[in-house]
């Protein structure tokens, strides 16, 4: 039965966007202890059930432990981990606490990493083993950073590294110093940062009122259930994972499924069917490598509810998603500084049929429109424009300004504060469906991943034989989008197959692992505006 939406918005910002709002009681402590959060799965498929009791008896333990290591409320504390039982538990744990957690994508290199902490002020970083060595003092980070180190599985390198589990057995599940902290709904929880094409990347505050939104979304745009077996699958890094396969579900109260592996579309697949998945979130790349998988499809697959974040669908997974999941793949949009707010919702009242092509309508609690190019004025439909979400009439928006950037922060709203321009651009139809045009920010998408050019281009540039590097993003029939290069070298120097690799490695090096360029094209000038800014328009024309 549908219910009325108003009302439940005013219920979700009365829950969270209060003076007294904790994050530890909204996520975990206020669910019935026995009730699953999560169930881990391995990639033999072994899985292993983490209780809101369990949950709230560790993350007490380590709240206790970052009281001891002087972390205050307020403070950051960044994660550097795979999706784990761990990862959980230091969250919630960071939180308790009162404190700001900072996620590190674990594809990423030293640099970017050294920058996020730095940027912060984060007084402990908890990492997996595997990623210790991104961490280890040298030309990249800094060896008096000032953050402690905590390994969350297996064992430390150095003394000065501590272990996760020899500091939760140092407490109890009851210790005072790991007591809930209150923080109010106005205060950060997260700082994620975003790229663009220029400049460093910008800290995005998510405060406690967030999670109204959050939770939100899982009702009204995925319909989750409390009978589905709900998995999104997206790498808790990066926004949408951390905001609706943690924040979302923990915040709804719904058991998530978090696999402990990497992606490959046979597993996929078999954990859609051993463990009967019924409502699926993922990227369209996911979804376009289970199209591309040329193993069988297993028996008994039937998804109830099926969605796609991150990049544009296009028509072709769409359809193969009819005939093979048993229902459409729905496009929905959003933002690291809003989390979702135009989709194709499937909850009973706002469900309809959709417009092939389209990213959606508005959620319950915003309001969006598509403005005039040259005016903050709302465009006629079928005309493109900016699309913007109007910040008077959207009790749902948290996002208020990125972290010590007035100057960014101003570019994204409207002179009266009215409008956030969100640097796409699209188009309504008369029935109020929003169409995705282009972004007019030159951020390219690859697999769900947003990658800002100036990210990797500064990198690019660091190679003595290189004098100048442009970045744009190139269909992909797999990734949507995926890096290229443009690339003017220093006089005398030629561009070979050698230099592309080594100018290949050093982004993966000094960057992220992900966001190198797959092609590297050595040319003698890159077109500019007369007022120097590359146009990257031209070069993704070829």
């Amino acid at each position: 039965m549908a219910i009325d939406t108003d009302v439940r918005v005013r219920e979700l910002l009365g829950q969270y966007d209060t003076p007294e709002a904790c994050a530890a009681e909204l996520l975990c402590d206020r669910h019935p202890e026995t009730d699953v959060a999560f169930t881990v799965i391995e990639a033999d498929l072994t899985s292993r059930d983490l209780t809101y009791g369990e949950l709230r008896a560790a993350s007490t333990k380590f709240a206790a432990a970052l009281a001891d290591l002087g972390v205050e409320p307020g403070d950051c504390v960044a994660t550097l981990m795979g999706k784990s039982a761990e990862l959980v538990v230091a969250l919630l744990g960071i939180w308790r606490r009162g404190a700001v957690h900072v996620p590190l994508f674990t594809a990423f290199a030293a640099p970017a990493i050294a920058f996020r902490l730095s940027s912060s002020g984060a007084k402990v970083i908890v990492a997996d083993r595997d990623q210790l060595s991104k961490l280890a003092p040298g030309e990249d980070m800094p060896a008096d950073g000032g953050w402690r180190v905590i390994v969350a599985a297996g064992e430390p390198e150095s003394d000065d590294q501590l272990r996760f589990g020899d500091l939760l057995a140092a407490h109890d599940a009851d210790d005072p110093k790991g007591a809930a902290v209150a923080v109010g709904g106005d205060a950060p929880m997260v700082q994620l940062f975003t790229s663009g094409t220029t400049g460093t990347p910008k800290g995005v505050p998510v405060p406690v009122r967030a999670l109204a939104s959050f939770h939100g979304y899982m009702e009204f745009g995925l319909d989750v259930r409390r009978d589905d077996v709900f998995w999104n699958a997206a790498d808790p890094g990066w926004a949408y994972g951390l905001y609706y396969a943690l924040l979302g579900p923990m915040a709804a109260g719904i058991r998530s499924l978090l696999l402990h592996a990497g992606f490959s579309a046979p597993l996929t697949w078999q954990i859609v069917q051993k463990f009967g998945v019924t409502n699926f979130a993922a990227a369209p790349t996911v979804y376009r490598s289970l199209r591309a998988d040329t193993g069988p499809v297993p028996d008994g697959i039937s998804l109830r509810r099926a969605s796609s974040a991150g990049e544009p669908l296009t028509p072709d997974v769409v359809a193969w998603s009819r005939s093979t999941l048993s229902c459409e793949v729905r496009d929905h949009y959003g933002q690291t500084e809003h989390g979702m707010f135009v989709v194709n919702a499937w909850a009973d009242g706002l469900r309809e049929d959709v417009p092939a092509g389209s990213m959606g309508s508005p959620l319950p609690g915003w309001s969006c429109a598509v403005l005039l190019d040259d005016a903050d004025e709302v465009a006629p439909p079928r005309t493109a424009g900016r699309v913007a979400i109007d910040a008077s009439a959207s009790p749902m928006m948290w996002f208020t300004g990125y972290v010590d950037a007035p100057e960014k922060t101003a570019q994204r709203f409207s002179e009266d504060g009215r409008w956030y321009v969100t640097g796409d651009a699209g188009s309504t139809d008369e029935d109020g469906h929003f169409f995705f045009s282009s972004r007019d920010d030159d951020v390219i998408i690859m697999a769900g991943y947003r990658i800002g050019p100036f990210d990797v281009e500064s990198v690019l540039v660091m190679h003595d034989q290189v004098v100048e590097a442009a970045v744009v993003g190139m269909p992909d029939q797999l990734r949507g989008e995926v890096l290229e290069a443009f690339v003017v070298l220093r006089d005398g120097v030629e561009g070979t197959d050698t230099l592309e690799a080594e100018l290949q490695t050093l982004v993966k090096k000094k960057f992220a692992a992900h966001a190198y360029p797959r092609t590297v094209h050595f040319v003698p000038s890159l077109p500019k505006t007369p007022s120097g800014k590359v146009q990257r328009y031209i070069l993704r024309k070829g």
